[in-house]
């Protein structure tokens, strides 16, 4: 496995430029968050070419309490939206794409990643991975039991920072000891909101090109904590088990899936009745879109159904308008619909702009538009 500094995808403030291939990613827009509809053999396969490639590949892993985190917290909303792969980990999360068209087939967890890069990798080059975090002596015991295991994965170091800081954590001793290990995949465990923000915080100075926060995963490696059976994960009862095992998460399970309700009762589903009603006042799914340019910016109006029937017009429209150097307006006046797949599109087109120091403005929205936005949970793109 090839491995060095890594390429940038982006810059916290930084000049480097963004992905040029992030608009052409399918991803959707649920609930303020974005998620990547992938299969285990992509995202495996994202991650061998990343590593071959020596870029960068931030993956994030969006469970129920990611999802009710994202509500909530705009910092850690952001940590996912800067992901360059975010898949949905949690069944409540799977359920809720289904009920708004969101072709995620099934869950995809971040232990079912660690164990599918384990068992389909080459022995030959196995995969080097540092384990960052976890409880006292839980990376080392996962670096130790990987490492007597005959798989395509061998583990080349590992720290235990303690109950620190981000800032503590970001030490230049610490972060110099990550990138001796020449590693090919980061693996962090410290706590979803303190790993998906230490990530962010040290994303330019780590040279390792994969990296993930994975939670129990480190555990149930260490051979710390049992995972849920098959059966159970299938129902999207892992949360039993979890507190089986960690019986002081039931706090956080009763909290989330009080939310979880919540956001059913007063999103989710006025969301599927108002793109429904939309959709059938709208009749034909015919989109035109107007682009001009004037000195300060490159205006685009979008005339009809902003939905994934369009997508691939939208794409080119925001590819050649991305390409400027101007901030973007987009006029909604005539639009009579969107969905989640043109929300995943906005996004991107946002975190591209974002990278380049520029703007996304939308303006003109019609009501039922800006209520699509509101319940979507994307009413912050609206307040630039």
């Amino acid at each position: 496995m090839q491995t060095g500094n890594p390429k940038n995808n982006f810059n916290k403030g930084g000049a480097n430029s963004p992905d040029p291939d992030e608009l052409t990613r399918e991803v959707y827009g649920i609930l303020g968050i974005a998620i990547d509809p992938v299969d285990m053999a992509i995202v495996t396969n994202k991650i061998k070419r990343a590593v071959a490639k020596a870029k960068l590949l931030f993956i994030s892993t969006a469970n129920l309490n990611f999802l009710v985190m994202g509500q909530s917290d705009p910092e850690f909303r952001e940590s996912l939206l800067k992901s360059d792969v975010c898949t949905a980990d949690g069944m409540p999360v799977v359920w809720l794409a289904r009920l708004l068209g969101i072709p995620v087939r099934r869950r995809l967890a971040g232990a079912d990643i660690f164990e599918a890069l384990k068992w389909t990798n080459d022995p030959s080059q196995p995969l080097k991975i540092f384990i960052f975090g976890g409880a006292e002596g839980i990376a080392s015991a996962a670096c130790k039991r990987l490492n007597s295991e005959s798989s395509g994965m061998t583990c080349v170091g590992s720290y235990y920072p303690g109950f620190t800081t981000i800032d503590e954590m970001s030490a230049d001793p610490i972060i110099d000891k990550i990138n001796s290990c020449s590693a090919d995949f980061l693996a962090v465990a410290l706590g979803a909101k303190k790993g998906q923000a230490w990530l962010v915080r040290n994303h330019d100075r780590i040279q390792i090109p994969v990296r993930v926060h994975l939670g129990a995963t480190i555990n149930f490696q260490a051979g710390a904590l049992k995972r849920a059976p098959t059966t159970m994960q299938r129902l999207g009862l892992e949360w039993l088990w979890r507190i089986k095992e960690e019986p002081q998460l039931w706090r956080r399970y009763w909290s989330d899936g009080l939310v979880l309700l919540q956001l059913l009762l007063t999103r989710v589903l006025p969301l599927m009745a108002i793109i429904q009603w939309s959709q059938f006042r709208a009749g034909r799914h015919d989109l035109l879109i107007e682009q001009n340019e004037d000195q300060k910016s490159i205006n685009i109006s979008l005339n009809g159904a902003a939905v994934r029937q369009n997508i691939d017009k939208l794409v080119v429209s925001f590819q050649a308008a991305a390409a400027g150097t101007k901030d973007i307006v987009i006029n909604f006046r005539n639009t009579c619909v969107l969905d989640a797949r043109f929300l995943g599109l906005l996004i991107m087109l946002d975190k591209q702009l974002k990278g380049r120091h520029l703007g996304l403005t939308c303006t003109e929205l019609p009501r039922s538009i800006e209520r699509i936005f509101y319940l979507s949970g994307f009413r912050y793109l609206l307040h630039h």
